[in-house]
């Protein structure tokens, strides 16, 4: 039997406006990076775009290579091929970021980076192999920083961020966000759930509320 004893906090993920600000951040550093022919921040949006819309933990970001990701007409996805535990599962994403994927592939062609089936989407300019999970991290922070974030914000906010707004955004499907993020047991996305509770928020703001009109 697994029993979750944490607590998500707001201070563990982003908001709507930090996420806007954040994505801005990071459009408008990698177009002036693009210009300049300077390829760090590029990769920075791209991850971070990456994380918003998959919800994948760093380890799996820096796992990917080119032909785990899959853009359709209709449907895209990506298969994560050795998540927590060692398992695998497919991991639906939106047409904004199928559309930076796709720009994205055709930017790293244009600048001589390979896109074949063994090349990771993120290349690190120190080694030309994958990036490790520590720059990724390093990668979030640029840009967090620059979008005036509060420091305690990981990259691994990012899963919690989108897992939130994910549960809001399906008409409070907690399935839905178990299989995207890979849970095996639904009592560890219940949190998501605890914290985007509207019942709750809506009992709250009734309590009383007769009493504070008569007085």
């Amino acid at each position: 039997m697994t029993t979750v004893n944490w607590v998500l906090g707001p201070e563990k993920f982003l908001s709507q406006q930090q996420v806007k600000d954040l994505l801005r951040t990071a459009a408008k550093r990698a177009a002036q990076a693009m210009m300049k022919g300077n390829k760090v921040a590029v990769r920075d949006y791209f991850i971070i775009h990456l994380a918003l819309s998959t919800g994948l933990r760093v380890m799996e970001i820096a796992q990917l290579k080119c032909s785990d990701i899959f853009v359709g007409d209709n449907i895209s996805s990506l298969i994560v091929r050795r998540g927590k535990g060692g398992k695998k599962r497919l991991v639906w994403f939106n047409g904004s970021f199928k559309r930076h994927y796709n720009n994205y592939i055709l930017w790293k062609q244009s600048t001589g980076e390979s896109a074949g089936t063994f090349d990771p989407p993120i290349l690190s300019s120190n080694t030309g192999g994958h990036m490790t999970t520590r720059a990724i991290e390093k990668a979030f922070k640029r840009t967090a920083v620059r979008a005036g974030l509060p420091s305690h914000f990981s990259i691994h906010c990012l899963r919690h961020t989108y897992a939130c707004h994910l549960y809001k955004a399906g008409g409070y499907n907690l399935r839905l966000v178990q299989k995207q993020l890979g849970h095996s047991n639904s009592k560890t996305t219940e949190v998501y759930a605890d914290v985007m509770n509207t019942d709750m928020h809506k009992a709250l703001e009734r309590l009383y509320a007769s009493s504070s009109k008569q007085s």
